[in-house]
């Protein structure tokens, strides 16, 4: 880890009385800021983004009910700089300011930290002693304007949202649970995400979930602690803060709070790339064979992986029939063993599905068994969103060197990827066609825009043969026929939009093989070992493109909602120097639902400061891949 710290600490105390003057911190650039103050006996934030109110004279308490006191105060400036296992960025400026703020609670002391970042806050809470006739309860208001609309997840359906905060304090028929991450979209056209960060680093405490208070007008969160121990320390409660939306998914401020790296020798972890097989059952070559669950299925996926760089290959369900403790029953169907050595010959890895309603599960012999059949990963299915479990299946997978990818539903453990980083994405959206539906490109959008803000996700986007999973020759498909709306490019597109650690892409060999001039973009893009990362557009319902570079190497991905041109400016490429641009585009004739496939590649020169018009049909997209000439 590569370290450049400048740390001033001072200390300062306030008057003993109910009213104590109000201490004020900015983050390093002076344009966010936080006032905390004491009235009457409960302790209130500000939040002031460019000098705009953003959160208004919201409390904030461990111990609602019980007065407290402020008895001191201790401020830190930090400036370093650590790299990540893998990521968005290959390096990551933790700068912020920090208000270690000593507090009581009619005789039970706490310390509240108030870290100010240029890119949002964020408040953590420690108690020492906690006595047996007090429960403890991270409580937290979020004062609002009336004008701010509100967007959250909604598991695995379309986000919901706009929700304006005067429609929850006017209407009674109005009972949305909003999840974490929520956004905020103030009436200036700012942007907010309420959440939290490194909650893996504090048991007792479950995922926030935030409610409208009717009686003082605010959103609230409260988290009550669980525990029997007689100390915490809680999540971080985190709030970002952005001009543009689409800077939401590169704010690093909820990595920077989680804990650091706690996986001693991380070099086994690697992420990458992989087949899948779920989606594919039933699907029929023009060779005339069927893929199923069945050796000769697997052994094309592994061939193609192998001859076309794709790290993993990823088996879902049904290989085995029964599980005991450290051992399972494989289905006979296949012959798993076989399917092993084939894979270790043509230097492909396995991951492998585990589905913990199929037996008993949480037990250590899990991991090791998966080990023991030389699996690098295991994907967790139906593990529910229990944090305790999750949290012990994370650590217990890192020490049997597994990567683990949650299914279904998984708890939003964000910044978990630098203290774990073999927790290498998650489900937590709706993950194409799953429920055998498939989702709009509307709903791309907001998952790409919301539901990414806490971490990777495994969405499984990158179907080629749109044609066929269209016309039901999927057992797994979608129920509906002609219900998936996208097009060929847009699908490469969201697999680089969308960040992951693991990027899972659900077709047929033989879909890719068809298209291997656009399947180009995938097997060139790397896979979470970026050196920057940066949304170009965004629109919440329109459209997104991002774009990413490793090495001299930059990757750009854009989808369309309605369909048109977004103007990409090449800026940020390197002064004097020319570089070779593969265009991967709809063309004329692509239509979203009567002609997907229909695709172009060109190839041309570019430099620094050239203008690229992307244009993109509805529910389409375009692609580029850029390097020196």
């Amino acid at each position: 880890m590569k370290k450049l710290v400048f740390v001033l600490s001072f200390v300062l105390t306030l008057y003993n009385c109910t009213n104590q003057k109000p201490y004020e911190i900015a983050s390093p650039n002076g344009q966010v800021k936080i006032l905390l103050e004491n009235k009457d006996g409960d302790l209130q934030y500000s939040l002031f983004g460019n000098d705009i109110d953003m959160v208004s004279n919201s409390k904030i308490s461990m111990f609602q009910g019980l007065k407290v006191e402020v008895l001191g105060a201790k401020s830190n400036q930090v400036n370093e700089t650590w790299r990540p296992v893998w990521g968005q960025f290959s390096e990551i400026n933790d700068n912020y300011n920090e208000l270690e703020v000593i507090l009581d609670y009619e005789g039970i002391p706490a310390t509240l930290y108030v870290r100010t970042y240029n890119g949002g806050v964020a408040f953590r809470f420690n108690l020492s002693e906690i006595p047996e006739s007090k429960k403890p309860a991270f409580f937290m208001e979020y004062g609002l304007a009336e004008t701010s609309s509100l967007y959250s997840p909604a598991g695995e359906g379309k986000p919901f949202g706009p929700i304006q905060i005067e429609t929850l304090r006017t209407r009674d028929s109005i009972k949305h649970r909003f999840k974490m991450p929520l956004v905020v979209e103030t009436a200036q056209k700012q942007y907010l995400s309420l959440l939290e960060s490194d909650l893996v680093s504090a048991p007792g405490f479950n995922v926030i979930n935030f409610n409208f208070d009717k009686q003082s007008g605010n959103l609230v969160s409260n988290n009550k602690f669980t525990s029997d121990e007689k100390k915490l320390i809680t999540p971080w409660r985190v709030i970002l803060f952005e001009n543009n939306i689409g800077d939401l998914l590169t704010n690093t401020v909820p990595l920077n709070v989680a804990a650091p790296n706690q996986i001693n020798d991380p070099s086994w972890i690697k992420p990458g790339k992989t087949l899948w097989d779920w989606r594919v059952h039933g699907y029929q070559a023009k060779d005339g064979f069927t893929y199923g669950i069945d050796n000769e299925s697997y052994y094309r996926f592994i061939d193609f992986a192998a001859e076309n760089d794709i790290e993993y290959f990823l088996i879902d369900d049904a290989w085995y029939t029964d599980v005991e403790p450290g051992k399972m029953t494989m289905s006979d169907k296949l012959d798993l063993d076989k399917v092993i050595k084939y894979a270790e010959e043509k230097g492909v890895e396995l991951l492998l599905y585990y589905d913990r309603r199929q037996g008993s599960y949480g037990d250590e012999a899990l991991f090791p068994y998966y080990k023991s059949l030389n699996m690098k990963g295991i994907k967790y299915g139906f593990m529910s969103s229990n944090v305790p479990f999750t949290r012990e299946a994370i650590r217990m997978s890192a020490e049997s060197n597994l990567l683990i990818n949650f299914h279904d539903g998984p708890v939003p453990l964000t910044g978990v990827t630098r203290t774990f980083p073999n927790a290498i994405t998650r489900e937590f959206c709706h993950a194409q066609q799953d429920s055998r539906r498939a989702f709009t490109p509307q709903t791309f959008i907001r998952m790409a825009l919301i539901n990414a803000i806490q971490g990777p996700l495994d969405m499984n986007n990158g179907v080629f043969d749109i044609s066929s999973v269209n016309a039901g020759e999927r057992e797994k498909g979608p129920k509906k026929l002609n219900s998936l709306q996208t097009t060929s490019v847009a699908e490469a597109a969201r697999t680089l939009i969308i960040f992951s650690g693991l990027v899972c892409i659900p077709d047929a060999p033989e879909a890719y093989a068809e298209k291997l001039d656009l399947f180009e973009f995938i097997q060139e893009m790397p896979v979470g070992e970026w050196d920057e990362s940066k949304v170009l557009h965004a629109k919440m319902d329109s459209h997104i493109s991002t774009a990413r570079r490793s090495g001299d190497d930059w990757f750009i991905g854009s989808v369309h909602v309605e369909g048109g041109t977004l103007d990409i400016s090449l800026d940020f490429l390197k002064e004097n120097k020319n570089y070779i641009i593969t265009y991967y585009e709809d063309t004329e004739d692509t239509n979203s639902i009567t002609n997907p496939e229909a695709y172009q590649v060109r190839i041309a020169t570019v430099k620094k400061g050239d203008v690229v018009k992307a244009k993109m049909v509805s529910g389409g997209g375009h692609c580029m891949w850029i390097r020196p000439e």
